[in-house]
């Protein structure tokens, strides 16, 4: 891991390498480097570090080339050094190598080719691509036939390019359960990990699937399958615009995202609505058909901010449909003996579509039996196009590392399923289903109405910016949303902070309160305000320091606050997407006062693509 670029048939290729790679350094990274096919041989340049420090070796010698490809890591195999960064070389340096993911046998690969002589300058599982594929051009193999070979002696999941100074123009890729988008464009040739890096040169992509290997020359693109065998993949044009991917005048992508929701999140409530607006279906739900009638439990899987979105979408369907639900971290759920089967729904939440743990419990569920509803930002990633029907999120690209916009939309999207699923079950009428649609078209003006309260909240944030420990607390709905803001502020501050359900304080956290201890408590209105609100005094007794959000306008809650972050009111149902606004604030604005590097965090990546 974790941000691949590639380029054939274009002048001036190093600065195009680097600005591709400076659109990918949100995926999280501890090195960078770039390999250019040059008229002496390949010129790899390479830096452990930010990206600044390889652009300035780069701006110095300015390899000149029209193939060339780049890569930022996120050590796995080795420390985040100089010497383990990518692109990684053969012995005679005539052939340089980018890879993601993990080649699982790789330590019997390595004894192979030490046995033959080979001498290993890093500790990485990348570099023995390099000498498998070194080793097939020795023997007469052409650069794909090369990559296919060494692919068919691989174990684990990846996606690697491969350029060689003796084949002038040519990349070679092949992708294995970690994604790798193609650029096709009229003289030059593309690939990246990610979209955002692609968009600056085109905006026709062509996914590739499992298995698939592709050799790239400027203007075509020839894809097999492993076995040598063509095979044809659909180019598709994609809405995504270059200036989605830019600040726009904002000091960071996160403060940019937390302020497009509002945006988002009614264009992903408007694909779920009728032509007219004024009723939910959701049509990609069509093609499971009568299947979803005889759903009798749901399993929804995902890994970290997503999982919350689930844990939020328990209560929607468990009150809407009266199914029972689990919620699965996806790296648990395929080690465990699940029973899924064909009335088992599972539903993968993923933003990326292509986290590694998500896939793999997608597709132990499918040969299960078990029907498959993908909530993803993605369309064409892998659980998109692996799922039996998907339910968009329109976030559009999301830079910063910590999850805003993504999460919202992911709420919004789930809550519409369960009204659908809700529907489609009889457990609502078509009365009780419409009235919802009122709230939802209100939903933007609260989310908006939450935003116009960050000074306050800034000023909050600055307050309590030295405290060492958070303690978030939520009920019912909200507190998925406890667990959100606490994660939030791990993420960006680097300050431990736990959430809890309300309830559950007195059973062991409420041993850490006291006057240094700052506890964030959701009381907005709904079945438990009273609850919180003697939840609120169990801190105060222990001389917490409380910062409630609350509705505007709220005595009660203000009376018994130190701090408050007031929010619009909403149906308690959907008060998640708006609660959660100020959360994602105070996180943004300690992590300021910190001086912390918000939209890459240290140790985290944005899509995690290894196991």
């Amino acid at each position: 891991m974790c941000g691949i670029i590639g380029v054939t048939g274009r002048s001036g290729v190093s600065r195009l390498l680097i600005d591709g790679l400076r659109s990918l350094e949100y995926r999280g990274y501890d090195s960078a480097g770039i390999a250019v096919q040059t008229e002496d041989g390949l010129t790899v340049l390479r830096r452990a570090g930010k990206l600044a420090e390889l652009d300035a070796v780069v701006s110095e010698l300015e390899p000149f080339g029209t193939v060339g490809i780049g890569h930022t890591r996120w050590a796995t195999h080795g420390a985040p050094t100089e010497r383990n960064a990518h692109p990684v070389v053969d012995g005679p340096e005539r052939v340089a190598v980018i890879h993601n993911g993990i080649i699982e046998n790789h330590e019997v690969l390595r004894e192979e080719l030490v046995a033959t002589g080979v001498e290993f300058r890093s500790d990485t599982d990348t570099e023995i691509l390099a000498h498998l594929v070194s080793r097939e051009l020795a023997g007469g193999a052409s650069l794909g036939q090369a990559v296919r070979t060494t692919a068919q002696r691989l174990e684990g999941s990846y996606a690697f390019a491969a350029i060689s100074a003796d084949h002038p123009g040519v990349l070679a890729v092949v992708r294995c359960q970690s994604p790798l988008i193609l650029g096709v464009g009229d003289e030059a040739s593309y690939l990246a990990s990610d979209i955002p890096a692609l968009l600056p040169h085109t905006k026709r992509v062509m996914s590739l699937d499992d298995g698939d290997v592709a050799v790239l020359t400027p203007g075509t693109i020839t894809v097999t399958d492993v076995d040598g065998v063509e095979v044809e993949r659909d180019v598709r044009t994609i809405n995504w615009d270059p200036v989605q991917v830019q600040k726009g005048g904002y000091r960071h992508f996160m403060m940019k995202e937390i302020e497009e929701q509002p945006s988002a999140v009614s264009a992903t409530i408007a694909q779920c609505l009728s032509e007219d607006a004024e009723h939910i279906r959701i049509p990609a739900l069509d093609a499971l058909g009568p299947r979803l009638e005889t759903i009798k439990r749901i399993t929804f899987v995902a890994c970290g901010t997503s999982w919350h979105a689930g844990l939020a979408a328990k209560f929607y369907v468990e009150n809407l449909c009266g199914i029972p639900v689990d919620v699965d971290y996806a790296s648990e759920f395929r080690y465990r003996q699940m029973q899924a089967g064909p009335d088992h729904l599972i539903v993968p939440i993923t933003q990326s579509g292509e986290t590694l743990d998500t896939l793999t419990a997608v597709r132990q569920a499918k040969a299960a039996g078990s029907p498959i509803i993908a909530v993803v930002n993605v369309a064409e990633s892998s659980a998109d196009r692996e799922a039996d029907a998907s339910v968009l999120t329109v976030a559009g690209p999301e830079i910063g590392v910590a999850s805003t916009k993504a999460f919202t939309t992911q709420l919004v999207a789930l809550y519409m399923l369960a009204l659908d699923l809700a529907s489609r079950r009889g457990a609502l009428t078509r009365e009780q289903l419409d009235e919802r649609v009122q709230p939802l078209r209100r939903l933007r003006f609260a989310m908006e109405g939450a935003l116009r309260h960050k000074e306050h909240v800034r000023r909050i944030a600055y307050h309590f910016s030295q405290a060492r420990d958070f303690l978030f607390l939520g009920r019912g709905v909200n507190y998925p949303i406890a667990l959100e803001g606490a994660l939030k502020l791990k993420e960006i501050s680097y300050i431990h902070a736990e959430g809890y359900p309300a309830g559950e304080m007195k059973h062991g956290p409420i041993a850490l309160i006291d006057a240094n201890m700052p506890v964030v408590v959701i009381a907005t209105p709904g079945r438990v305000y009273d609850k919180v609100l003697a939840n609120i005094q169990e801190v105060r007794s222990r001389d917490g320091q409380v910062i409630a959000v609350c509705a505007e306008g709220d005595e009660r809650v203000r009376s018994q606050a130190d701090h408050v972050l007031e929010v619009p009111v909403v149906d308690e149902d959907i008060s998640g997407l708006v609660n959660v606004i100020p959360l994602q604030l105070l996180s943004y604005y300690i992590a300021e006062r910190r001086g912390c590097d918000i939209d890459q965090p240290r140790n985290l990546a944005k899509s995690v693509t290894v196991e």
